[in-house]
């Protein structure tokens, strides 16, 4: 097999073997099963810097390297019924985020940039609601060390829950996944961010804290959960939305 070859099956094969990416991506596992992902990407990555410092005709075969994972995201999709297509673009753009484009970008060769960018190039006008980004390593497993979701963070510690704990994980692929791809996700997830540690702040002082946050859990979180669950994840996002919207109102600027 020449360059050419290995590269274009080597990036069609970027999204294989990752069944459930959400089973992985927790704190103890993400960083040796980085790892693990990312010597398995050296031959295509081998093959593609070769390529790049010998071919006049980079852009073109950085459009052919692109092209071919994009199609195997297609396969993916196509393979799967219709209503569960969302929750395979959910596992598929988690993949991406946090396995495809930081091994491209741990790389370091002369064509790992022009790489990543034009992969993202590529899968905007494939996949137009999606809003991926490109992150180091480095940069997602700092993730594990902040409070992702602080609501629900707050409300899983009072239930004595991890902070690995399904729930959590399942929230947060929902955010790095569906909701990070929608118009305007990001910035709604930025403004979540600027509210929330005030709102759990407050909660936290009062007396009743931990019947409060029974409350939140039974009347927003469970609910949200079982939407993911079963595919409503437009349905979970206005939940969601209104759980914030209503926990600002009620507790945001309590004394």
């Amino acid at each position: 097999m020449n360059e050419y070859q290995t590269g274009i099956e080597g990036m069609r094969g970027l999204l294989d073997g990752m069944e459930n990416p959400l089973a992985s991506f927790t704190k103890a596992l993400y960083g040796d099963r980085f790892q693990a992902y990312y010597q398995e990407c050296i031959p295509a990555l081998d093959a593609i810097e070769a390529l790049y410092g010998r071919v006049s005709e980079k852009d073109q075969m950085l459009a052919d390297m692109s092209g071919a994972l994009v199609e195997s995201a297609n396969t993916r999709l196509a393979a799967c019924r219709k209503r569960q297509r969302e929750a395979e673009m959910i596992d598929i753009s988690l993949i991406m985020a946090v396995y495809v484009l930081p091994s491209i970008l741990r790389y370091e060769g002369e064509s790992s940039r022009p790489l990543c960018d034009r992969v993202l190039a590529d899968w905007k006008e494939a996949f137009p609601k999606s809003n991926l980004t490109a992150a180091t390593f480095e940069e997602v497993e700092k993730g594990f060390h902040r409070k992702f979701c602080y609501i629900t963070t707050a409300v899983c510690t009072s239930r004595d829950l991890p902070d690995d704990c399904y729930e959590l994980q399942l929230l947060r692929s929902y955010r790095d996944g569906y909701l990070s791809s929608r118009e305007d996700g990001a910035a709604e997830i930025r403004a979540y961010y600027d509210v929330a540690p005030t709102i759990v702040k407050h909660i936290d002082r009062r007396a009743d804290s931990a019947a409060v946050y029974r409350s939140i859990f039974t009347d927003y979180i469970r609910p949200c959960l079982t939407m993911i669950e079963e595919g409503r994840f437009e349905d979970c996002r206005v939940l969601y939305r209104r759980m914030v919207e209503e926990l600002k109102e009620r507790y945001f600027y309590s004394a």
